[in-house]
């Protein structure tokens, strides 16, 4: 997964998008199959990771008293 890391988000999206191109077309080997597939699954979990972490930052965001987004810290949010 330290590949996946290396990516940015948008090319970790670009290859998983040639590797299911790859899988659907049927004609790669087993063996090649399984590591395409086990690639596209460590991408995938590299990808939830950083929407997740995105959420939360949007989370963090409220509307002031003026209706423009003010970042508040978790602490905050929770009572």
């Amino acid at each position: 997964m330290s590949a996946a890391k290396k990516l940015t988000f948008e090319q970790q999206l670009g290859r998983l998008e040639e590797i299911v191109a790859a899988l659907e077309k049927g004609d790669v080997p087993l063996a090649d199959s399984l590591a395409l597939f086990a690639e596209g699954s460590k991408l995938i979990e590299s990808c939830t990771k950083q929407l997740d972490q995105a959420e939360q930052q949007v989370v963090k965001l409220m509307k002031g008293s003026d209706g423009a987004p003010v970042e508040q810290p978790f602490a905050e949010q929770e009572g």
